[in-house]
């Protein structure tokens, strides 16, 4: 079951100022400790502790490749990769290492069973708590355990206000 929650975009200006979305929000985060131990109880011969051991090697073995200008592809999960963030430079010869590369990123493609396709035809969306609007009178503050927090931490996608 996805969970969501309804919150109104805060920006001031653009396309969706003031609009309302839905964004996922998660209960819980699994760790390589719990993941494996969930694992471990699904008819599974291995222990909790040997298929943490297996994964942990997996997520070394991927960082090294994806440092080394490979892309992994896990079937039916995604396939990961290694972008770059930069700057524009006005001409060829202007163009520099430290002036216009401004960081990295891990790219994350979904693939096989786990394609948004799949995704939109598997699974169930339930909201986490309905919308209440702030009130205002006596105490001059808002509900604030019922607002959805603009700006959630909670990997949900965000509009592009230019969008």
């Amino acid at each position: 079951m996805i969970r969501y929650k309804i919150y109104q975009n805060q920006q001031q200006k653009g396309l969706n100022a003031g609009k309302w979305f839905a964004r996922a929000v998660s209960d819980e985060t699994y760790d390589l400790a719990k993941l494996a131990e969930h694992m471990s109880k699904h008819n599974s011969p291995y222990s909790g502790g040997v298929i943490k051991g297996v994964l942990t090697d997996m997520v070394d073995c991927i960082k090294e490749l994806l440092l080394d200008g490979k892309c992994v592809k896990i079937d039916d999960l995604a396939i990961f990769g290694v972008g770059i963030r930069s700057k524009a430079a006005e001409t060829l010869e202007e163009f520099s290492l430290e002036k216009n590369i401004t960081g990295m990123k891990l790219k994350a493609r979904a693939t096989g069973n786990l394609s948004t396709t799949n995704l939109r035809l598997d699974s169930q969306l339930r909201q986490q708590a309905e919308y209440q609007k702030p009130t205002t009178s006596g105490g001059g503050g808002s509900d604030s355990g019922n607002t959805p927090d603009p700006n959630p931490d909670d990997g949900g996608e965000t509009p592009d206000p230019a969008a």
